[in-house]
Protein backbone atom coordinates (compact mmCIF):
# COMPACT_ATOMS: atom_id res chain seq x y z
CA UNK A 1 0.00 0.00 0.00
CA UNK A 2 0.91 3.43 -0.75
CA UNK A 3 2.18 5.35 2.27
CA UNK A 4 0.50 8.58 0.89
CA UNK A 5 -2.98 6.74 1.12
CA UNK A 6 -2.27 6.43 5.47
CA UNK A 7 -4.46 9.41 6.54
CA UNK A 8 -1.87 9.84 9.60
CA UNK A 9 0.90 10.66 6.60
CA UNK A 10 -1.71 13.19 4.63
CA UNK A 11 -2.08 15.29 7.46
CA UNK A 12 1.29 15.23 8.57
CA UNK A 13 1.82 16.45 4.80
CA UNK A 14 -1.14 19.14 5.14
CA UNK A 15 0.49 20.19 8.66
CA UNK A 16 3.99 20.64 6.94
CA UNK A 17 2.33 22.89 4.57
CA UNK A 18 0.36 24.96 7.05
CA UNK A 19 3.36 25.51 9.26
CA UNK A 20 6.15 26.18 6.68
CA UNK A 21 3.39 28.87 5.84
CA UNK A 22 3.16 30.00 9.75
CA UNK A 23 6.75 29.91 10.72
CA UNK A 24 8.20 31.57 7.14
CA UNK A 25 5.97 34.65 7.87
CA UNK A 26 6.66 34.61 11.50
CA UNK A 27 9.99 33.50 11.66
CA UNK A 28 11.12 36.11 8.78
CA UNK A 29 9.54 39.09 11.87
CA UNK A 30 12.21 36.66 14.83
CA UNK A 31 15.42 36.96 12.07
CA UNK A 32 14.53 40.35 10.99
CA UNK A 33 14.11 41.46 14.80
CA UNK A 34 16.61 39.31 15.76
CA UNK A 35 14.49 38.21 18.17
CA UNK A 36 15.55 33.94 18.23
CA UNK A 37 16.62 34.05 21.61
CA UNK A 38 13.29 35.62 22.58
CA UNK A 39 11.97 32.66 20.59
CA UNK A 40 14.01 30.39 22.30
CA UNK A 41 12.67 31.69 25.83
CA UNK A 42 9.07 31.48 24.68
CA UNK A 43 9.50 28.16 23.35
CA UNK A 44 10.93 26.23 26.87
CA UNK A 45 8.44 28.55 28.78
CA UNK A 46 5.56 26.59 26.96
CA UNK A 47 6.64 23.68 29.02
CA UNK A 48 5.25 25.45 31.97
CA UNK A 49 1.84 25.41 30.36
CA UNK A 50 1.88 21.13 29.16
CA UNK A 51 3.10 20.77 32.59
CA UNK A 52 0.05 22.88 33.91
CA UNK A 53 -2.27 21.00 31.51
CA UNK A 54 -1.51 17.39 32.45
CA UNK A 55 -2.22 18.39 35.65
CA UNK A 56 -5.64 19.79 35.32
CA UNK A 57 -6.10 17.44 33.05
CA UNK A 58 -7.07 20.00 30.29
CA UNK A 59 -5.72 19.73 26.50
CA UNK A 60 -2.03 20.54 26.89
CA UNK A 61 -1.33 22.59 23.87
CA UNK A 62 -4.44 24.65 24.90
CA UNK A 63 -2.99 25.78 28.47
CA UNK A 64 0.43 25.90 26.60
CA UNK A 65 -0.90 28.17 24.56
CA UNK A 66 -2.19 30.95 27.17
CA UNK A 67 0.91 30.12 29.17
CA UNK A 68 3.19 31.31 26.54
CA UNK A 69 1.57 34.08 25.09
CA UNK A 70 1.39 35.08 28.88
CA UNK A 71 5.11 34.81 29.15
CA UNK A 72 5.83 36.36 25.33
CA UNK A 73 4.12 39.55 26.72
CA UNK A 74 5.91 39.02 30.60
CA UNK A 75 9.46 39.17 28.10
CA UNK A 76 7.99 41.81 26.22
CA UNK A 77 7.12 43.94 29.31
CA UNK A 78 9.98 43.25 31.34
CA UNK A 79 12.58 44.35 28.78
CA UNK A 80 10.85 47.66 28.07
CA UNK A 81 9.19 48.87 31.01
CA UNK A 82 10.49 46.59 34.22
CA UNK A 83 13.97 47.75 33.76
CA UNK A 84 15.33 44.62 33.49
CA UNK A 85 17.81 43.40 30.77
CA UNK A 86 16.34 41.42 27.75
CA UNK A 87 18.49 38.38 28.03
CA UNK A 88 17.64 38.52 32.36
CA UNK A 89 14.08 38.70 31.15
CA UNK A 90 14.34 35.68 28.63
CA UNK A 91 15.96 33.51 31.09
CA UNK A 92 13.98 34.30 34.18
CA UNK A 93 10.63 33.21 31.97
CA UNK A 94 12.34 30.14 30.25
CA UNK A 95 13.67 29.01 34.04
CA UNK A 96 9.64 29.58 35.39
CA UNK A 97 8.25 27.85 32.61
CA UNK A 98 10.35 24.90 32.42
CA UNK A 99 10.29 24.20 36.37
CA UNK A 100 6.59 24.81 36.51
CA UNK A 101 5.77 22.27 33.58
CA UNK A 102 8.52 19.37 35.85
CA UNK A 103 6.80 20.22 38.83
CA UNK A 104 3.17 19.74 37.47
CA UNK A 105 4.06 16.69 35.48
CA UNK A 106 5.40 14.97 38.55
CA UNK A 107 2.42 15.56 40.61
CA UNK A 108 0.16 15.05 37.64
CA UNK A 109 -1.87 11.63 38.52
CA UNK A 110 -1.09 8.57 36.94
CA UNK A 111 1.64 7.87 34.26
CA UNK A 112 1.94 10.58 31.26
CA UNK A 113 2.56 8.85 28.11
CA UNK A 114 2.11 12.10 25.80
CA UNK A 115 5.28 13.80 27.52
CA UNK A 116 7.96 12.74 24.85
CA UNK A 117 6.04 14.25 21.47
CA UNK A 118 5.97 17.40 23.10
CA UNK A 119 9.94 17.45 23.94
CA UNK A 120 10.89 15.69 20.56
CA UNK A 121 7.93 16.12 18.34
CA UNK A 122 6.03 13.81 16.11
CA UNK A 123 4.36 14.98 13.01
CA UNK A 124 3.39 11.45 12.89
CA UNK A 125 0.83 11.80 14.95
CA UNK A 126 -0.29 14.89 14.40
CA UNK A 127 -4.46 14.98 14.77
CA UNK A 128 -7.35 16.78 13.04
CA UNK A 129 -7.28 18.92 16.30
CA UNK A 130 -4.22 20.21 15.49
CA UNK A 131 -4.50 20.90 11.88
CA UNK A 132 -7.60 23.13 12.39
CA UNK A 133 -5.42 25.22 14.58
CA UNK A 134 -2.07 25.30 12.63
CA UNK A 135 -5.41 26.48 9.69
CA UNK A 136 -6.60 29.34 11.57
CA UNK A 137 -3.27 30.33 12.78
CA UNK A 138 -2.32 29.89 9.83
CA UNK A 139 -5.21 32.01 8.52
CA UNK A 140 -4.74 34.94 11.09
CA UNK A 141 -1.65 35.52 10.24
CA UNK A 142 -2.05 36.11 6.58
CA UNK A 143 -4.42 38.48 7.39
CA UNK A 144 -2.22 40.70 9.69
CA UNK A 145 0.96 40.31 7.36
CA UNK A 146 -1.62 41.56 4.14
CA UNK A 147 -3.40 44.06 6.41
CA UNK A 148 -0.19 45.59 8.79
CA UNK A 149 3.10 44.52 6.42
CA UNK A 150 4.47 47.87 5.71
CA UNK A 151 3.99 48.77 9.47
CA UNK A 152 5.56 45.25 10.38
CA UNK A 153 8.42 45.76 8.31
CA UNK A 154 9.38 49.08 9.56
CA UNK A 155 8.67 47.83 12.92
CA UNK A 156 11.36 44.98 11.75
CA UNK A 157 13.75 46.71 10.77
CA UNK A 158 13.63 49.95 12.58
CA UNK A 159 11.79 50.09 15.43
CA UNK A 160 12.69 53.83 16.86
CA UNK A 161 12.44 55.03 12.86
CA UNK A 162 8.68 53.74 12.96
CA UNK A 163 7.80 55.84 16.64
CA UNK A 164 8.82 58.64 14.91
CA UNK A 165 6.46 58.36 12.70
CA UNK A 166 3.64 57.61 14.73
CA UNK A 167 3.09 53.94 13.96
CA UNK A 168 1.83 51.65 16.55
CA UNK A 169 5.11 49.91 17.74
CA UNK A 170 4.37 48.95 21.15
CA UNK A 171 1.04 47.08 19.34
CA UNK A 172 2.53 45.28 16.49
CA UNK A 173 5.33 44.45 19.07
CA UNK A 174 2.69 42.94 21.25
CA UNK A 175 0.90 41.11 18.49
CA UNK A 176 3.97 39.91 16.95
CA UNK A 177 4.98 38.73 20.53
CA UNK A 178 1.75 36.56 20.66
CA UNK A 179 2.02 35.53 17.42
CA UNK A 180 5.34 34.00 17.83
CA UNK A 181 4.37 32.22 20.80
CA UNK A 182 0.85 30.91 19.28
CA UNK A 183 3.04 29.88 16.38
CA UNK A 184 5.87 28.02 18.70
CA UNK A 185 2.69 26.04 20.59
CA UNK A 186 1.26 24.78 17.13
CA UNK A 187 4.47 23.23 15.79
CA UNK A 188 5.02 21.27 18.92
CA UNK A 189 3.32 18.82 17.28
CA UNK A 190 5.94 18.35 14.68
CA UNK A 191 9.38 18.75 16.09
CA UNK A 192 8.73 19.27 19.90
CA UNK A 193 9.75 22.11 22.36
CA UNK A 194 13.56 20.89 21.80
CA UNK A 195 13.39 21.95 18.28
CA UNK A 196 10.64 24.37 17.72
CA UNK A 197 13.22 27.16 17.46
CA UNK A 198 14.85 25.71 14.56
CA UNK A 199 11.54 25.74 12.57
CA UNK A 200 11.62 29.15 12.84
CA UNK A 201 14.93 30.52 12.14
CA UNK A 202 16.83 27.97 9.84
CA UNK A 203 14.55 28.00 6.38
CA UNK A 204 14.81 32.03 6.95
CA UNK A 205 18.50 31.91 7.56
CA UNK A 206 18.65 29.65 4.51
CA UNK A 207 16.44 32.48 2.45
CA UNK A 208 18.68 35.34 3.35
CA UNK A 209 21.46 33.70 1.48
CA UNK A 210 19.76 34.69 -1.62
CA UNK A 211 17.59 38.31 -0.61
CA UNK A 212 17.53 40.71 1.88
CA UNK A 213 14.00 42.13 0.75
CA UNK A 214 11.90 41.06 3.80
CA UNK A 215 8.70 39.63 1.14
CA UNK A 216 11.20 37.60 -0.70
CA UNK A 217 12.96 36.03 2.87
CA UNK A 218 9.33 35.46 3.79
CA UNK A 219 7.99 33.50 0.24
CA UNK A 220 11.43 31.82 -0.10
CA UNK A 221 11.16 30.54 3.70
CA UNK A 222 7.78 29.54 3.00
CA UNK A 223 8.71 27.43 0.11
CA UNK A 224 12.40 25.81 1.66
CA UNK A 225 10.35 25.30 4.83
CA UNK A 226 7.87 23.02 2.79
CA UNK A 227 10.96 21.66 1.11
CA UNK A 228 12.26 20.66 4.66
CA UNK A 229 9.29 19.26 5.82
CA UNK A 230 8.24 17.11 3.27
CA UNK A 231 11.87 15.65 2.75
CA UNK A 232 11.96 15.36 7.11
CA UNK A 233 9.40 12.86 6.63
CA UNK A 234 10.89 10.88 3.59
CA UNK A 235 13.79 10.47 5.48
CA UNK A 236 11.83 9.56 8.74
CA UNK A 237 9.94 7.17 6.57
CA UNK A 238 13.06 5.36 5.06
CA UNK A 239 15.27 5.51 8.13
CA UNK A 240 12.68 5.04 10.96
CA UNK A 241 13.68 7.69 13.24
CA UNK A 242 11.72 10.53 14.23
CA UNK A 243 10.11 12.76 11.81
CA UNK A 244 10.53 16.47 14.06
CA UNK A 245 14.55 15.66 14.03
CA UNK A 246 14.98 14.39 10.96
CA UNK A 247 13.37 17.55 9.58
CA UNK A 248 15.35 19.75 11.33
CA UNK A 249 18.26 17.69 10.44
CA UNK A 250 17.04 18.23 6.61
CA UNK A 251 16.97 22.20 6.73
CA UNK A 252 20.25 22.44 8.57
CA UNK A 253 21.84 20.21 5.39
CA UNK A 254 19.90 22.00 2.59
CA UNK A 255 21.33 25.42 4.93
CA UNK A 256 24.82 24.11 4.76
CA UNK A 257 24.59 23.58 0.77
CA UNK A 258 23.03 26.34 -0.08
CA UNK A 259 25.90 28.27 2.07
CA UNK A 260 28.73 26.26 -0.40
CA UNK A 261 26.97 26.95 -3.42
CA UNK A 262 26.30 30.63 -2.97
CA UNK A 263 30.09 30.47 -1.15
CA UNK A 264 31.29 28.63 -4.73
CA UNK A 265 29.83 31.37 -6.91
CA UNK A 266 30.98 34.18 -5.34
CA UNK A 267 34.84 32.82 -5.75
CA UNK A 268 34.13 31.79 -9.15
CA UNK A 269 32.83 35.81 -9.84
CA UNK A 270 36.10 37.19 -8.13
CA UNK A 271 38.18 34.77 -10.42
CA UNK A 272 36.25 36.25 -13.73
CA UNK A 273 36.44 39.88 -12.36
CA UNK A 274 39.94 39.67 -11.78
CA UNK A 275 40.73 38.10 -15.11
CA UNK A 276 38.82 41.23 -16.87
Amino acid sequence: MNILEYSFFQNALIGSVLASIVCGLVGTYIVTRRLTFISGGITHASFGGIGIGVFLGINPIFSAMIFSVLSAFGIQWLSRRGNVREDSAIAVFWAFGMSIGILFCFLAPGFVPDLPSFLFGSILTIESGNLWLLATLCLITLFLFTAYYRTIVSTAFDPEFARSQHLPVSLIEYTMMALIAMTIVSTLRMVGIVLAMSLLTIPQMTANLFTYNFGRIAAYSILIGCIDCIMGLALSYWLNVPSGASIIFVSIVIYCLCKAIKYVLKQLNKSETSQH
